[in-house]
């Protein structure tokens, strides 16, 4: 730590033991780190003035903290973020080199990787997950089953197990525990995946004894879209979203009767698909059931927010409000509602290209982050560990993670300028640094058609942006500037070498 920056910390913490509230003084802030699913750049009205989607509580959120206006996810699918965002490491220096975990995958993250949980546990922190957990849990499997019944994306990593081998009379072995959190609340994935089940403490809260047959399976996986599998009996998809807030605002009253500060992880599990407002939500956005959903969910965090605010604690407490990757918004949603929920940008979830990957990141530190601030720098979520250690003095050993601690607390634009690696759900790879982006491969690598494009012979397969003139990803400059070219393959080889 800087002296500075020694100062600051010093002077906080002097001001945080004279404010009043229900939590005993902490020598450290409460953290909440809330992580929508799919939600879009461009949703927000503070980020897109032409969104269609109201989202007053959030945007409320930015004005009374830092907006970032150039944060990016590290891949443009979730379960490599959500390792990302726990590790401080690009998931592609695992085994997981594309994609995601499915319905059974064990646990990614191994006993010995360091996390931003472990971390906190170890300098009295509370720590609780709750929310999608989608990083795998160890399902225990019924005797004699066959390596066919094992799906792997490569070589000593699995990603799922077919349904008829998993036990469910028997609850997973490995989970959020072995990651750090004292405490969990969580559905295993995504919610169009089965099983639907919540886990406290990674034991089933209802036994898995019913079945869904899913849900709008004669569309193109989006709207109301589950697919059929096992289920909790009595599980309602509608009520997920407020079952997390109200589990969320459960948690803080327990943890703001102990004196140490509590790290709460809230990953939502919307607005991803399946889109599911509840009544009261109804005909209420011109971007259709999404923006209705995305709505709901404005309106949960209000709530919860309010709730911080209500236990006295919101002086206390980072917040920080983000998405793990872009949104799950096709060209005929655009053209049906006119709403762009990534804004100018290119793309959607999955791709490489900006749309899959740039998101809001938003964080509120009442005394310690300015007001109406923005940061204009180029960051990843993967930053998270670093910052944390930097706030607790603790030097981060996290590969891919570097701090955000002097932006967020001088509100300054002159920090170092560091590459960030990009990656899509197909495996492709890009690099941003400064105003450049450097595509490897041709195609979107992602959901956008098409993932995969041959070169024409004499045709760069590497293509070069410029961002500051070329948000939208138009005109590729690999041919007028092929020594930049050089220069951004040159940085991401380097990058990708072994640790």
């Amino acid at each position: 730590m800087t002296l500075k920056k020694v100062s600051l910390v010093y002077y906080f913490f002097i001001f945080l033991g004279c404010t009043a509230g229900e939590q005993p003084k902490p020598n450290h802030p409460n953290i909440i780190y809330i992580l929508a699913d799919d939600l879009g750049y461009g949703d927000l009205k503070y980020y897109n003035n032409k969104s269609k989607i109201k989202t007053p509580h959030l945007d409320q959120l930015a004005h009374q903290g830092m907006a970032f206006m150039d944060m990016h996810s590290t891949s443009s699918v979730c379960t490599p973020t959500r390792y990302s965002i726990l590790t401080g490491e690009y998931a592609w220096r695992t085994r997981l080199k594309k994609g995601v975990l499915w319905s059974y995958g064990p646990l990614m993250i191994p006993d010995q990787k360091e996390t931003v949980a472990k971390l906190l546990q170890r300098n009295d922190y509370q720590t609780a997950v709750v929310g999608k957990w989608h990083l795998g849990l160890d399902w225990q499997l019924k005797p004699n089953y066959r390596e066919d019944q094992v799906k792997r994306r490569a070589p000593g990593i699995v990603t799922d197990y077919q349904e008829e081998i998993v036990d469910f009379s028997k609850n997973p072995t490995k989970g959020p525990i072995d990651v750090g959190f004292d405490y969990s609340y969580i559905l295993p994935a995504s919610l169009d995946i089965p099983p639907y089940v919540y886990l406290e403490n990674e034991k089933f809260t209802q036994p898995i004894s019913d079945f869904s047959d899913g849900s709008n399976l004669d569309g193109d996986k989006d709207y109301d879209f589950w697919r059929p599998g096992p289920m909790a009996e009595g599980f309602d998809f509608y009520k997920v979203l407020p079952t997390f807030i109200q589990k969320a605002k459960a948690y803080i009253n327990h943890a703001t009767q102990k004196e140490a500060p509590f790290f709460l992880y809230l990953p939502l599990a919307a607005p991803h698909t399946p889109w599911v407002p509840k009544e009261k939500y109804r005909n209420k956005s011109a971007a259709g059931m999404y923006g209705e959903f995305v709505q709901m969910v404005d309106d949960q965090l209000g709530q919860l927010l309010d709730h911080i605010d209500a236990k006295g604690i919101t002086k206390q407490t980072l917040v920080v409000f983000t998405s793990d990757n872009g949104p799950y918004w096709k060209p005929q949603h655009i053209d049906e509602f006119g709403h762009r929920a990534a804004a100018n940008l290119r793309g959607m979830k999955g791709d490489i290209y900006e749309a899959g990957h740039r998101v809001p990141f938003i964080v509120k530190w009442p005394g310690k982050v300015a007001p109406n601030s923005k940061s204009n720098q180029i960051n990843s979520l993967a930053n998270f560990y670093a910052t944390v250690s930097d706030l607790l003095g603790i030097p981060s050993n996290a590969p891919d993670s570097f701090s955000l601690f002097d932006e967020l607390t001088d509100a300054t634009d002159d920090s170092l300028i560091r590459p960030i690696v990009h990656h899509s759900s197909e495996g492709h790879f890009a690099i941003r640094y400064g105003d450049w982006k450097m595509i490897e491969k041709r195609g979107s690598g992602g959901f956008t058609p098409p993932a995969f494009i041959s070169p024409p012979p004499g045709v760069f397969e590497m293509r070069l942006f410029n961002l500051k003139n070329d948000t939208s990803e138009k005109n590729d400059l690999a041919k007028e500037y092929p020594n930049q070219l050089e220069i951004m393959k040159f940085k991401l080889d380097s990058i990708r070498q072994p640790n």
